[in-house]
């Protein structure tokens, strides 16, 4: 569903991404692990267009992305939906405004269909009935719930998570890594999660990408990662302070 050709990106003398190459599956769970710093994140601002490449292409279904227009890049984005590390909720707003919030930018659904998705998508992550409440009144892990039925409303074709486990307890991170894998099967949709919890990735992950030094150093599954041999796949998954990441 998304290829990544030879993506070379650098912030001033920083190289971030050296002829980067990935390829994603349609409905899988592709899990991007990494240290802190070493531009997950950034490698989700490029596959939805919010940074250009300095070279490369980035592909979904066929389209490279990197040569559309704004126009284009945003009938793109609607395919996505996007879970930030802190949720990102607006304040301001209820819970069912910011559920709400791109249905009413986006379509011209009347207000009773966009408050019957809203139900449906809080249902669908454990959060039924608080359409009214404010996201001050919410704690940590209903902050991402709701996050993740805001980045569903849309019926969107991808899911991608940043950090989406970040400051949570043991139990809610259970909770979070199981409702990603449900959301997958129920409504079919491919996921990209960055994070550095090895865990949580064993979990959920249908195949995982090591990144490091600007280049994806290997790719396999959970069981493949875990059998490796590449030294600093190794290190990172049994967090030594001794190898390559740390010299």
């Amino acid at each position: 569903m998304i290829t990544i050709n030879n993506l070379v990106k650098s912030f001033g003398d920083f190289k971030v991404f050296d002829n980067l190459c990935l390829e994603i599956e349609q409905g899988e769970v592709m899990v991007i692990l990494g240290p802190s710093g070493i531009g997950k994140s950034v490698l989700l601002k490029h596959i939805i267009g919010l940074i250009k490449p300095d070279s490369g292409e980035i592909y979904l279904d066929g389209v490279d992305i990197t040569r559309i227009g704004e126009k284009g890049l945003n009938k793109i984005r609607r395919k996505f939906g996007m879970l930030f590390q802190s949720a990102a909720l607006f304040d301001s707003l209820t819970v069912g405004e910011n559920v709400a919030f791109a249905l009413s930018q986006h379509t011209k659904l009347p207000g009773s269909v966009i408050r019957k998705i809203v139900a449906e998508r809080l249902e669908m992550v454990g959060l039924p009935g608080i359409d009214d409440l404010y996201p001050a009144e919410l704690s940590g892990g209903m902050k991402k719930r709701v996050g993740l039925a805001r980045a569903i409303a849309m019926e969107p074709e991808i899911i991608m998570y940043d950090e989406p486990t970040t400051g949570l307890d043991p139990v809610m991170v259970t909770v979070i890594d199981t409702l990603t894998k449900q959301l997958q099967k129920k409504i079919d949709v491919t996921t990209i999660v960055v994070t550095h919890d090895i865990q949580s990735t064993y979990r959920i992950a249908d195949r995982i990408a090591m990144l490091f030094q600007g280049k994806i150093e290997e790719v396999g599954t959970p069981d493949q990662i875990r059998e490796s041999k590449n030294p600093i796949v190794r290190q990172f998954i049994e967090g030594s302070a001794e190898g390559p990441l740390t010299s």
